[in-house]
């Protein structure tokens, strides 16, 4: 932009009163630098920038001294700025979908009849998805060393690695140099003291040049991502190797092969409607797909890991700290928990499944990519 736009325009164009550009001069938060031919003041391109950062902060419910703190950051270039505010954005927007989630399933409840309790009512705002599953992560989801061994061979032997998408920081190899990138602000508080730094960014953009990385790897995280193709590709960009522990949702490798989405569970087919296939995501980055096995007694509580152990889908902390449970609704939780427990009280679940018991490791669609 190479003009300077004068108080009224700017005004005009983001939707504010003149007095309150005024106010942000006064206060020091956004001062219009530049002069216009008449020797008015104006806002040059850095001006507007500026300002842009503070009116998505304003929306975001942030408070004038806050915001005047987070533009005022030395340690920030403007890039790294826009993936603070993307990252912020992408957990509103979190927030909003589990309200809507919510506010669907009562109306439909109304519908038949039902009130919804108090709890159900406030839930959504003190429980959302990644608040929901992060402040259970530390009771149920640790690495699992024989998965862990599997993925850190597959980084060869990178000495830098880039985690996308990094959570808690679970799974990162503590004999590396890992820097990690983490979009929700509950999940980075969710790592642990002496963790590796992590920056607020999202896979689809992430902040760094070309090749600055020996390997990127992402753990689980996938199905979160609003575009996993454009995530992929950013981490061929930034790193020479790829190595991803994601899952294959086809009905071949998930749905009908594990039994608690085949026969309690059929929502999550919904869930994986329109996302890429497995093998969309292999030719996106052209990578090489390993199968995971996921053991009998797997330490890391993801939402297979209890395949041989089906009462552990009956504990509430179990559930809460895997995201689908979350996205399919109370409802449909409900009624397969009320099911699992009946058939697993009758013995049903154990008739059905009977070839279980032998297996130390079942295959249950778990993917690695390594590219």
């Amino acid at each position: 932009m190479g003009e300077h736009l004068t108080v009224g325009h700017v005004a005009e164009l983001a939707g504010v009163s003149v007095r309150t550009l005024h106010h942000y001069d006064e206060i020091g938060l956004v001062h219009p630098s530049a002069r216009t031919a008449a020797g008015y003041r104006a806002y040059s391109a850095d001006d507007v920038e500026r300002l842009r950062e503070v009116l998505v902060y304003r929306r975001l419910g942030l408070g004038l001294r806050e915001i005047a703190d987070l533009v005022n950051d030395p340690a920030l270039n403007a890039v790294a700025r826009l993936h603070r505010l993307h990252g912020l954005l992408l957990e509103q927007r979190d927030r909003a979908a589990a309200l809507v989630t919510a506010i669907d399933t009562e109306l439909k409840e109304r519908a038949m009849g039902l009130r919804t309790t108090p709890q159900q009512q406030l839930g959504p705002f003190g429980a959302q998805l990644y608040e929901a599953i992060g402040s259970a992560y530390p009771a149920t989801r640790r690495t699992e060393p024989r998965i862990a061994a599997q993925l850190w061979a597959a980084l060869g032997d990178a000495e830098t690695v880039l985690n996308v998408g990094a959570g808690s920081g679970s799974y990162e190899p503590p004999d590396r140099d890992v820097t990690a990138v983490e979009p929700s602000a509950v999940m980075r508080d969710q790592r642990p003291a002496g963790a590796a730094r992590c920056l607020a960014a999202s896979a689809e953009s992430l902040p760094f040049e070309d090749q600055s990385f020996d390997a990127a790897m992402a753990v689980s995280t996938l199905h979160h991502w609003h575009d996993p193709i454009a995530g992929l590709r950013e981490m061929r960009r930034v790193a020479r190797r790829v190595v991803v522990f994601t899952h294959d949702a086809s009905a071949a490798g998930w749905l009908h092969r594990f039994w608690l989405t085949r026969d309690y569970l059929p929502e999550v087919a919904a869930l994986t409607a329109g996302r890429p296939s497995i093998d969309e995501l292999r030719r996106a980055i052209n990578a090489r797909l390993e199968p995971v096995l996921v053991p009998w007694d797997c330490a890391d509580g993801f939402f297979e890991a209890h395949w041989r152990r089906p009462e552990a889908y009956l504990e509430e902390p179990v559930r809460r700290a895997v995201s689908v449970w979350s996205r399919v609704g109370p409802e449909a939780e409900h009624r397969a928990i009320d099911r699992l427990s009946a058939d697993l009280t009758s013995n049903r679940w154990s008739e059905r499944n009977s070839e279980l018991v032998a297996l130390d490791a079942a295959e249950l669609g778990l993917r690695l990519l390594v590219a």
